[in-house]
């Protein structure tokens, strides 16, 4: 039986991903749009080798390392900043409207401040990447904290826990999930914005690929930076889901 079941799994993943070269296909043949404007996958695939032999490890290396340090500047600020929202009414009344304002800013509309305040080099574009990373992980913390029921707190303070004790035991088990998550929705978000934040005089990364691609109309590289962005970003997220699993494991035993 478990062997019956790997060839299942392996079917079912790649299942979605042969219909959308299949569609990716059936839309250049289709004739709706011209073949000029839709490499094929074959092509983009070639693409890939020959920027693999020449500068794409290298963009994928700045790109990611740009990410990693934007996402984990913003929520190292967004956990703690997020659970004070999320655990004091008072204070997330008081602060919730200023949260949502910044968080509505697009980051590409900062831009020209973040050039006047932090000039064009690294700390501009972590600047972009932080900023995006801090406002989508403070809001998936807040709103996890505050769903927390407090019957947990109550009922090991009727047990004698100590404050110390409740939030060692109790408060930081139960945040660790909103960690998790906000840090999941943080890397996306930085994904996202990765482009807009290697608008800033970049010469590496896969959005300064893009953007150069873009202004000599070479469209199967802009494709392999999207998908490049597009994989690298689901390899982060599946390791913080295996990650997930290990740390919050008590969570499916309670269940």
């Amino acid at each position: 039986m478990p062997s019956r079941r790997v060839p299942l799994r392996a079917a079912l993943i790649l299942a979605p991903w042969l219909l959308l070269l299949a569609l990716w296909y059936a839309v250049r043949a289709s004739g709706l749009v011209s073949p000029a404007l839709v490499p094929a996958p074959h092509q983009v695939a070639q693409r890939f080798i020959e920027l693999l032999q020449d500068r794409l490890l290298m963009d994928i290396w700045m790109s990611t390392q740009r990410v990693f340090i934007g996402v984990a500047l913003g929520t190292l600020l967004a956990v703690p900043v997020g659970f004070c929202l999320g655990w004091y009414r008072g204070l997330r009344g008081f602060i919730d409207p200023v949260i949502n304002f910044f968080r509505a800013l697009p980051p590409i509309a900062l831009i020209p401040l973040v050039i006047v305040y932090f000039g064009i080099g690294e700390a501009a574009k972590t600047v972009i990447l932080f900023y995006a990373s801090f406002f989508a992980g403070v809001i998936v913390m807040y709103e996890g904290i505050a769903q927390i029921s407090p019957i947990f707190v109550r009922v090991a303070r009727t047990l004698g826990a100590s404050d110390f004790e409740i939030f060692a035991k109790v408060i930081v088990p139960l945040t660790v999930p909103h960690i998790l998550t906000a840090i999941r929705v943080a890397l996306g978000v930085a994904w996202a914005t990765l482009v807009a934040s290697e608008l800033i005089a970049a010469q590496q990364g896969l959005g300064a690929l893009i953007q150069n691609a873009s202004a000599f109309f070479q469209l199967d590289i802009i494709y392999v930076g999207i998908i490049c962005i597009g994989f690298i970003a689901l390899a982060m997220d599946l390791v913080l889901r295996a990650l997930s699993k290990r740390l919050v494991a008590w969570q499916d035993r309670i269940a």
